[in-house]
């Protein structure tokens, strides 16, 4: 679930749900803490959007009889935004760093890396190489300490508090 505060009244909770072939995405209109209206969107695979709700937003936004034309405006202007939110890249990439700190050895600490990254991001589209596991153990680190560390940069210069 994730709560986008739009206004100082208006604000829209989104949640994801599985279903049998896919899942969706659902946007709560609130309007000064009262639920208003609701809109869904129904997806077989992965969407194509710049942020997790984007399409969601934006339909419940468009079909809205109870917002005013100008709390329209505001909303859009704001859905157009990038809302992307960054603190998984920041919490995945702090975990997988402990590796230089638990494990004595390079492959050890590339493993734990590794693992960390595929458990934070595997279903959120990361796709670590086929040949990945071919590797020697110092060009598995130049590659996995580069991912970090543009997790790390992507988590705090993106930071945004709703």
């Amino acid at each position: 679930m994730r709560i986008f505060k739009i206004t100082k009244d208006i604000e829209v909770v989104c949640e994801s749900q599985r279903t049998r072939n896919g899942f969706r995405h659902l946007a709560t209109l609130m309007k000064n803490g009262r639920e208003q209206e609701t809109a869904k969107c129904c997806y077989l695979n992965r969407t194509w959007e710049r942020y997790e709700f984007q399409s969601v937003l934006s339909k419940l936004v468009d079909k809205s009889s109870l917002l005013s034309d100008e709390e329209k405006k505001i909303c859009k202007a704001f859905i157009e935004g990038d809302q992307t939110d960054w603190s998984d890249f920041k919490m995945v990439s702090n975990i997988a760093q402990l590796g230089d700190l638990l494990c004595d050895n390079q492959k050890d600490k590339n493993d734990w890396k590794a693992r960390m990254l595929k458990a934070g991001f595997e279903n959120k589209g990361l796709i670590m190489p086929d040949d990945f596991n071919t590797l020697n153990e110092d060009e598995k680190q130049i590659r996995l300490d580069n991912v970090i560390k543009l997790m790390v940069e992507s988590g705090s210069k993106n930071e945004k508090t709703l």
